[in-house]
């Protein structure tokens, strides 16, 4: 089971970034995706989401109308797309496989982690 997250990088304010969560088939069989977060000193927080099929997506709050999470079944991979970047979404984002097919945005759901990629959002 593996989970690579990769497009980070640094970024002025305003501006836009895609992460890419790639994983082996077996892990994305039927399994809703989900990008979660970390920023220093904070604990990991849930961003985005989307079901197995693609037909459900979840945000937080903090990025809605901002992120939006797409999925490829056909390449294993899903995207993140992140536009109007700001400072306070300076973090490692992470994504993560949930154990069933729904959308979630509950941590405990989620079981097959990745290592994450940083995001640094400069004023």
């Amino acid at each position: 089971v593996q989970l690579q997250a990769s497009g980070g990088g640094l970024v002025q304010a305003g501006g836009s970034l895609r992460l890419s969560c790639a994983a082996s088939r077996r892990t994305f069989s039927n399994n809703a995706v989900g990008w979660f977060r970390q920023a220093p000193g904070k604990e990991r927080e849930f961003v985005a989401g989307i079901s197995w099929r693609g037909g459900s997506t979840l945000y937080a709050d903090s990025v809605k109308g901002r992120f939006t999470i797409s999925r490829d079944n056909a390449k294993n991979t899903v995207y993140l797309q992140m536009n109007s970047l700001k400072p306070e979404d300076t973090a490692v984002y992470s994504c993560a496989a949930a154990r069933g097919s729904l959308v979630t945005s509950l941590l405990s759901e989620y079981a097959y982690w990745g290592q994450g990629t940083l995001v640094t959002v400069s004023s």
